[in-house]
């Protein structure tokens, strides 16, 4: 818009000359602010439910007492500095010059103890004396503690002179400048706000004050911090899951406030560390060889650039800067001899690191001279240690992504059984020593040291209808199928079995997956052909193997079959499985099922035709109440379900796009028959971008559209009235956004299709990632499936429950956390947990109660699924140079090809 434009419009005088594009940027926010709509918040509590048999019930929520409320925190920034202004950036470097700090000028903090965050943020009780000022401290320990170790163990002149002082140029500086300046003050009213029901700014800020100190107090003890959880260095607390890396357990803990008041959660934390000690036994398990000639060296410099090491005989602490380009016994570096020529310069000899510590520092070296030395110098100025004399310090954080068997092995490892949890936690609580934290004492904060008693509610598990017209009661959240029909078997007709050389009988398989479809219902041919893989093609790349598969089957086959069962070689992480979905789903409308058969059994072979039957379009089981009009407010007027996830590439890949999964219900009434729309957007962006894309006035290319037709057209020509969305793996933070952004674009979808049509939303979020758990009192087991708890440790205000659906057969159950953050439907607090209660009754692919709604969980799978289409190997060379951006921006991201119209409304997901 120009100036001119907008006079056009105006029947006054032209306004006097100004720059041209000053008016409109002023006049734009206040005309938008006028159309702006009401910001939707989280909609408290409604009441409590009261359907199900009371139980008691322990949780991991230690009460806190507050009783200095009338005082006020004060919030300082911190800037630390070298001498000469420079800013001082080495992590840990900041705690050790704030305790400094805290000792040489004590009287002049007024006596105060503070709390550091670490970085920038510093926190008391009370006002310092003074709201600007600047202290110098003088830190030996990190010059002395590094850098003493130079002189050899005979007293020799260091690795040289230029080397020594090389070595001191990061810590030349031992004085340090800390500038402190008043930022905030928070009241600590704002605690007792919070606990009723009203939250603020402040509120949160007095939480995260409390969470520093109890962050500060580990700290001291030498804890590795991660978030809100820390980790003693003890190698009891270590476990070996592979691969050089191992499981480190500590603890969890953060400050919630609750209906019961405020509490401490504290649970038990698992979190991955390098495994310490010399680097060369590390890299030998990270790369599963024999002994450190057969080292991949290009992948060794990857993994240990940035982690730090001691070495030896001095144990100064170095960080790892790179590899050297030669081994120990070829690589050169000029040694300064002092005093070697008559007037008195030093002489400068070219000699190998080898020679140097084996005749200058008479350092005895058994297999390094042949391997690349360890750099810890500056680009332009290394500095090498052969490998030997090096080792891991410990506590060091591992970030990659874990591999299947490595995950498998933390997990066994990790798991408690509650009673052994409990009394865990008890020990961790009372070995912290909390009580004698000064500063929570003089916030008046003290800690029960007790777990919180709750009463929870056993909910009935909702009956299932089978084959043959067969009503069942499921008992401890778990069925079987034996004498048991599927309530809609499908037919297999035109089918053919793939084996990609895997070991088995197939043709003893084929018979007994008939002769067992034949007991559940479901009709199976014989199939056309069993297509062996031909061996010359067994090292090949998986693209081609699939493709020359492909080859056989069209060339022996009549037509198209309606479904190939696919045998593969390994049972986890296949490279065959990506390509041969994508080929089956996207290119040829084929439904497909692989297995990797390895003990074919009754129970096996079941499971397999399960899964089969709902890819197909068939119903392993209902709930008794789906095709009756007993729901309650879902069989009265047209609902669909919805659930939404996106899942993100491991922690290190920043660059591999983010898929977000959408699963609708359809054929309304029925709640357990979905289908599923995946799309790409940018790396690590939670929210969903592609609900809504509107292309022109009356074409929207987004996810909900495609959802919303197809209820439309299974669903008997209806328009949902209502519309029930579950979401997964936001976090509190980001409700706000699925209520006001998610929310938005979804009812853009509705009126883009129809203007007049209001759907009413039932919106809830699902979370697993807590720290709140549950025990039976007096009991050794989990709590039993169907357990809801919506009262004393659950918001003060807004409304939300804890549900363990499941029955937890191994370590302790972790309830699904589910918020409702929007109900326009008006449903009671018993009839929403009794519905999400259902919907975890409702998994096709199992005969137990799952832990958390199963759209969620088939978001999850067909996010999976899908991005096993994708080649992220291919993309990642392309969007590498976008590896750091993790906030929403135009990277180009690969689109996810789209499946065959034949397969995409089925249950491929399953």
């Amino acid at each position: 818009m120009d100036s001119e434009g907008n006079g056009a419009q105006d029947t006054l005088p032209p306004p006097p000359p100004v720059t041209p594009n000053v008016v409109p940027m002023r006049a734009e926010p206040e005309a938008q602010q006028l159309k702006k709509k009401p910001i939707r918040t989280p909609i408290p509590r409604k009441g409590f439910g009261s359907k199900g048999q009371k139980i008691g019930l322990l949780t991991n929520h230690f009460k806190v007492n507050v009783s200095g409320v009338d005082g006020h925190f004060y919030h300082y920034s911190i800037a630390i500095t070298f001498e000469d202004g420079r800013p001082v950036d080495g992590k840990g470097v900041g705690r050790k010059v704030m305790e400094k700090v805290h000792e040489t000028y004590s009287s002049e903090l007024g006596g105060k103890d503070f709390a550091y965050d670490g970085e920038k943020s510093l926190f008391t009780v009370g006002a310092l004396p003074s709201n600007k000022v600047d202290y110098d401290v003088v830190l030996e320990d990190i010059s002395s503690n590094r850098n003493n170790g130079n002189a050899s163990p005979d007293h020799l002149d260091g690795p040289n002179e230029s080397d020594r002082k090389r070595l001191r140029r990061p810590y030349r500086s031992k004085t340090y400048r800390v500038h402190i300046s008043f930022a905030a003050k928070i009241p600590m009213q704002a605690i007792g706000n919070a606990l009723r029901g009203q939250e603020s700014e402040n509120s949160q800020e007095a939480l995260r004050v409390l969470d520093i100190i109890l962050r500060q107090h580990a700290a001291k003890q030498g804890c590795l911090l991660v978030r809100q959880s820390f980790f003693h260095n003890d190698p009891k607390n270590f476990a070996d899951i592979g691969g050089g890396v191992l499981g480190c357990r500590g603890f969890h803990s953060s400050f919630r406030t609750t209906q019961g008041g405020l509490s401490l959660n504290i649970d038990v934390s698992t979190t991955m560390i390098i495994q310490p000690g010399p680097v060369v036994d590390f890299l030998i398990a990270n790369q599963n060889v024999k002994d450190p000639y057969s080292l991949d060296w290009a992948k060794a410099k990857r993994i240990l650039k940035n982690l730090r090491i001691t070495a030896s005989p001095s144990n100064q602490e170095y960080k790892i800067t790179g590899l050297s380009e030669k081994p120990c016994r070829e690589q050169m570096f000029e040694l300064k001899q002092k005093n070697a020529k008559e007037n008195g310069e030093a002489e400068i000899l070219e000699v190998t690191v080898y020679d140097y510590f084996v005749n200058y520092r008479k350092i005895d070296l058994r297999y390094s001279a042949d391997l690349p030395c360890i750099n810890v110098g500056k680009p332009k100025r290394p500095t090498y240690i052969p490998l030997e004399l090096c080792s891991l310090v410990s506590l060091q954080r591992y970030t990659k992504a874990l591999n299947t068997l490595q995950r498998a092995s933390l997990v066994e490892k990790s798991r408690q059984k509650p009673p052994e949890r409990m009394s865990v936690l008890s020990n961790a609580l009372r070995n912290s020593n909390y009580d004698s934290e000064p500063l929570l004492r003089s916030s008046g904060v003290s800690i029960s040291s007790s777990f919180t008693q709750v009463e929870g509610r056993v909910l009935q598990a909702p009956r299932l209808k089978f084959g043959n017209g067969e009503d069942f009661s499921p008992r401890n959240g778990r069925w079987n199928l034996n004498n048991k029909k599927l309530v809609e078997p499908t037919k297999i007709e035109r089918w053919a079995v793939a084996n990609f050389s895997a070991r088995c009988d197939t043709r003893n398989l084929v018979r007994e997956l008939i002769k067992c479809g034949q007991m559940k219902g479901i009709h199976i041919d014989d199939p056309f052909d069993v297509f062996e893989e031909n061996p010359q093609f067994r090292r090949a790349p998986a693209v081609v193997r699939v493709e020359k598969m492909f080859d056989e089957i069209q060339s022996r086959l009549p037509g198209a079959p309606q479904f190939l069962l696919c045998l593969l070689p390994e049972r986890k992480n296949s490279d065959i499985y990506g390509p041969w979905k994508r080929k089956n789903l996207a290119e040829y409308g084929i439904v497909t099922q692989c297995i990797a058969p390895t003990r074919v059994n009754d129970q096996y072979l079941t499971n397999v035709l399960m899964k089969i039957n709902a890819k197909l379009g068939g119903l392993n089981s209902l709930l008794s109440i789906e095709r009756s009009p007993a729901m309650p407010m879902i069989s009265k007027v047209p609902t669909i379900i919805l659930g939404m996830d996106v899942s993100h590439g491991s922690p290190g890949q920043s660059d591999i796009p983010s898929i977000a999964a959408v699963v609708s219900s359809r054929q309304w009434p029925l709640i357990s028959r979905y289908r599923a729309s995946v799309r790409t957007q940018s790396p690590k962006v939670e929210m969903i971008d592609s609900l809504f894309k509107k292309v022109s006035d009356k074409e929207d290319e987004g996810i909900v559209r495609e959802l919303l037709l197809d209820f439309y057209t299974s669903s008997g020509k209806r328009k949902p009235d209502q519309i029930i969305i579950f979401r997964d793996g936001v976090s509190e933070s980001q409700f706000n956004q699925v209520l006001n952004v998610e929310l938005d674009q979804i009812i853009e979808a509705c009126k883009l299709l129809d203007e007049n049509w209001s759907p009413k939303f039932l919106v809830i979020v699902a979370q697993k990632n807590h720290h709140t758990k549950f025990f039976q009192q007096g009991a050794p087991d989990n709590v039993p499936p169907g357990t809801v708890i919506d009262n004393k440790i659950c918001h003060p205000r807004n409304n939300d429950f804890y549900l363990c659906a499941h029955a937890g057969m191994i370590g302790t159950t972790r309830p699904t956390h589910y918020h409702v953050l929007l109900d326009e439907v008006g449903f009671s607090p018993d009839d929403l947990q009794e519905l999400v209660h259902s919907l975890s009754y409702v998994y096709q692919r199992s005969t137990t109660a799952i832990s958390v709604v199963a759209p969620i969980c088939y978001a999850h799978l067909a996010a999976t699924q899908m991005s096993s289409f994708m080649k992220f190997e291919e993309s990642s060379e392309t969007s590498s140079s976008h590896g750091g951006m993790t906030a929403p921006g135009p990277v180009p991201v690969p689109q996810l090809p789209r499946l065959k119209d034949n397969v995409s409304n089925l249950m491929f997901f399953c």
